[in-house]
C-alpha cells in the first residue's frame, strides 16, 4: 500500500506564491509519473502539470510561466512551485503519482488534496 501526503496549501494574495509538495511512502520499488491535478466548485478535476521519472514535463496552458513541477526521487516527492497565483487558480490541488510496487505491478495513486485559495 501507498500513501501520498500533500503539504503547502494555504490562503494567499493574488501575485503571491505557494509550494506544494506530496510525498509518497508504503511499498514502492519505482515512481513513473507525478503530477498534480486541481478542481475548483463546480468544475471538473483537470489536469494542472505532470512530470515522467527522466524529468520531462507538462503543463497546462493555464499556468505554463507561473507554476514549476520538480521532483526528488530519492524522497519520492514531487512538489509544485506556484508564482503570480491568480485568484483563478483557487482550488483544491490533489498530488497523484504512479507507482510500481515490489511486484513490478503499476498503481496510480491519489493524494487527498491541499485547498488553495487566492483571494483578489
Amino acid at each position: 500500500q501507498v500513501q501520498l501526503v500533500e503539504s503547502g496549501g494555504g490562503l494567499v494574495q493574488a501575485g503571491g506564491s505557494l509550494r506544494l509538495s506530496c510525498a509518497a511512502s508504503g511499498s514502492i520499488f519505482s515512481m513513473n509519473a507525478m503530477g498534480w491535478y486541481r478542481q475548483a466548485p463546480g468544475k471538473q478535476r483537470e489536469l494542472v502539470a505532470f512530470i515522467i521519472s527522466g524529468g520531462s514535463t507538462n503543463y497546462a496552458d493555464s499556468v505554463k510561466g507561473r507554476f514549476t513541477i520538480s521532483r526528488d526521487n530519492a524522497k519520492n516527492t514531487v512538489y509544485l512551485q506556484m508564482n503570480s497565483l491568480k485568484p483563478e487558480d483557487t482550488a483544491v490541488y490533489y498530488c497523484y503519482a504512479e507507482v510500481v510496487d515490489g511486484k513490478r505491478h503499476e498503481y496510480n495513486y491519489w493524494g487527498q488534496g491541499t485547498q488553495v485559495t487566492v483571494s483578489s
